[in-house]
Order: C-alpha cells, then sequence, then structure tokens
C-alpha cells in the first residue's frame, strides 16, 4: 500500500497540535508541511510529527516570485528559500529528509517582461536553488501547476524541458492530478512520460474535493504511477467547496468538511487498489 499524507496548508494556519491530530484520526501516514518559517518552529513541529508515527513527506513553500525580472524581487524569493532549506534541516526527521517544492508565484499568469526572459530567470533561479539544496543533502522538486495559477511550467511536457536547462540531479518533478485535469490531454500518460523524472505527486479531484467526487480517472492514473514504479507518497491537497481557491477558509465548518474529505480520499485510494 502507497503511503498517504496531505498539505497541512489547506487548514489554514491552524496549530500543529490540532493538525497531527486531524491526519491520525484519518488515517494519513503523514503531510506536506507548510514551509512558514516565520510562524513554524522547526524543531517543535519535528517532534509534534514523530510523536503521533507520522512523517512529513515534505514541504510546500511560501510564495516567491524567483523569476520575477526585478532582481531584488527575485532575490527575496532566493533568499526565502535559502531560510527554508536552514529550516527544514531543523525539523530533524531521522530516517529521509523532507523533499521541497518550488514553483514561481502563484497567481501570476502572464509575464512582466516577456516569456522568454522570464523562463530564463526561472532556470537560474532553481538552478541556484537546487545547488543550495544539494549543499544540504535535500531534494527538490517543481510542482507543475495550471493556466490560472502560472504562466510557466503546466504540462509534464514542459517540465521535463525545465529539467533539461537546469540539468540539477536533486531536481525532479511534482505534477498534481488536479492541475492535469486542466492542462494534459491524458494524465496518465504524461505521468509516464514523466517516469524516473516524477519525485512526488499531488492528488485532489476535477473539483478540487476528495477522490471520487469529480470525474478523474484516477485508476488510470495510480495504474501509471505503478508502471513508472513510483514509490512516493501520494499527497491529498483537497479544498472544502466555496469561492477564492487561494484561501482555503471557506467558512464555519470547513475544515470539518476536509477532514472528511480526506478519509473519503483513503478509502477511495485503498479500493482502487493503491
Amino acid at each position: 500500500m502507497r503511503k498517504i499524507g496531505c498539505c497541512t496548508w489547506i487548514f489554514n494556519n491552524e496549530p500543529l497540535e490540532v493538525t497531527t491530530q486531524r491526519l491520525h484520526q484519518c488515517g494519513l501516514h503523514g503531510a506536506e508541511l507548510h514551509g512558514d518559517i516565520n510562524r513554524i518552529n522547526p524543531v517543535q513541529a519535528g517532534q509534534l510529527f514523530s510523536d503521533k508515527g507520522l512523517e512529513i513527506f515534505s514541504i510546500t513553500p511560501g510564495d516567491a516570485d524567483i523569476a520575477h525580472p526585478d532582481r531584488k524581487i527575485r532575490q527575496e524569493g532566493l533568499t526565502y528559500y535559502e531560510k527554508l532549506i536552514e529550516w527544514v534541516l531543523k525539523l530533524d526527521q531521522k530516517l529521509t529528509a523532507p523533499i521541497i517544492s518550488c514553483h514561481g508565484l502563484v497567481q501570476r499568469i502572464r509575464p512582466i517582461s516577456t516569456q522568454e526572459e522570464e523562463n530564463d530567470l526561472l532556470v537560474d533561479s532553481t538552478q541556484k536553488i537546487c545547488e543550495m539544496a544539494k549543499s544540504a543533502s535535500l531534494n527538490i522538486v517543481f510542482e507543475i501547476l495550471n493556466r490560472y495559477e502560472s504562466h510557466q511550467i503546466r504540462t509534464v511536457t514542459e517540465g521535463l524541458d525545465f529539467l533539461k536547462r537546469v540539468n540539477a540531479p536533486n531536481l525532479k518533478l511534482l505534477p498534481d492530478a488536479y492541475h492535469m485535469n486542466i492542462e494534459e490531454a491524458n494524465p496518465a500518460e504524461a505521468l509516464r512520460l514523466g517516469h524516473h523524472h516524477i519525485g512526488l505527486y499531488h492528488a485532489a479531484d476535477s473539483n478540487r474535493g476528495a477522490i471520487g467526487e469529480g470525474h478523474t480517472d484516477f485508476a488510470a492514473q495510480f495504474g501509471a504511477l505503478n508502471d513508472i514504479q513510483y514509490s512516493g507518497p501520494i499527497i491529498l491537497e483537497v479544498a472544502a467547496p466555496g469561492p477564492d481557491p487561494f484561501n482555503t477558509n471557506k467558512g464555519e465548518g470547513f475544515k470539518e468538511v476536509l477532514q472528511k474529505q480526506l478519509v473519503k480520499s483513503v478509502q477511495a485510494i485503498r479500493a482502487l487498489g493503491s
């Protein structure tokens, strides 16, 4: 059976003591921890997860514009990742260090200068992040988003071209079933195309709900993950129904809705034999 986790940011920055209890109740094995380096004490966070028998699989970053044409803004993003890497090391997870996720600024859907220049800047910044991570023996995954969230790297094909340009051995791709539902003609074949370059996998149904609440063919995607011998976790990134996709707080009771979605997703994944 695959290990299953979820992104902690979906609970809108509630205390980790509460979140880890939720994860345990939902039958999850761990989480993708929000890299809130100014609010979360990494030593305490690592201990909380360990005490619950949970694993921190990966880190989802705060927003940082690493492809902005303004050098100062770009450097602020790189400085954030430098601090994030130091923060991750303090989590002190003994067996396996968490993977750090990377992407451009979410919600910037068009270039400020030109697409070509900003693609070049994204390559340059990612090379720097990978080099920083390499010095700390950490791995990076680049998350593939959709056109409504980013103007850069929206398909696995684009991701593979990006990997060639960055040329860093500690960099892989993070495809997400929800984003693939928008951008990929055939998500399962996209996963097969990515093959050993897939370093992490996110899952939510076509409506960003629990697995089984939309029309995504997860049997096909899990079959593709088996075919490429993906051995990592399934990270659930579901959202309660409601407007504003960039705000997880959908009103009273939304956390209880999320918890039910996580339980339903775990059951669906197991029913599909994954």
